[in-house]
């Protein structure tokens, strides 16, 4: 079920990357979709409105209509966000950012790079990190910028398969575990 999950957003993501290419508004629609990630992890009601299966698809459609017409003026976008809402695959939606944003990178010779903090990250400490992360890596990254208190202090990042953890969180769990091995 994941497999077919995973093809159904591939070949969305893929036919977008095109469309948006031919359109010549990959970094428009990269913004688009960067919004959407990020109103899909702070908002239940959009949550509700993507995964419920006991919405209908007017109720599906009048919602999606309602949020488009708020957020977004990129044509591409609001046809994209149709055609999901229709062929009921709203569900996919997130894989299909994620899928479409690694695409984007790829293109652009970029490795697309998850990061995670406490706090917002100024302009000054993504540029220190891009250029950390090149130095390590040996090539530009593509930031996805995501923002959890529960992190208390820190970052994780995740490039490709590989993750570093500096949270203070991690850091706390670590030093509790450690704590219960002498008593």
């Amino acid at each position: 079920m994941v497999s077919q999950l995973k093809d159904i957003a591939a070949r969305y993501a893929l036919a977008l990357y095109e469309l948006a290419n031919e359109q010549k508004s990959l970094h428009a629609l990269a913004e688009d979709l960067t919004f959407l990630r990020q109103l899909i992890a702070e908002s239940r009601a959009f949550g509700y409105l993507i995964y419920s299966p006991i919405l209908s698809r007017s109720d599906r459609t009048k919602g999606m209509l309602a949020i488009c017409e708020k957020f977004f003026t990129e044509q591409l976008t609001l046809n994209f966000l149709g055609a999901l809402t229709y062929n009921r695959r709203l569900f996919v939606l997130p894989e299909i950012i994620n899928l479409y944003i690694e695409k984007l990178a790829q293109e652009r010779g970029e490795l697309a790079a998850t990061v995670i903090s406490a706090v917002p990250l100024s302009v000054e400490d993504i540029d220190a990190l891009a250029k950390a992360l090149y130095k390590t890596i040996g090539q530009k990254i593509f930031f996805d910028l995501k923002v959890d208190p529960s992190l208390i202090g820190g970052l994780i990042v995740r490039v490709g398969s590989r993750m570093i953890d500096s949270s203070l969180r991690t850091k706390l769990r670590r030093l509790r575990f450690a704590m219960k091995g002498f008593s």
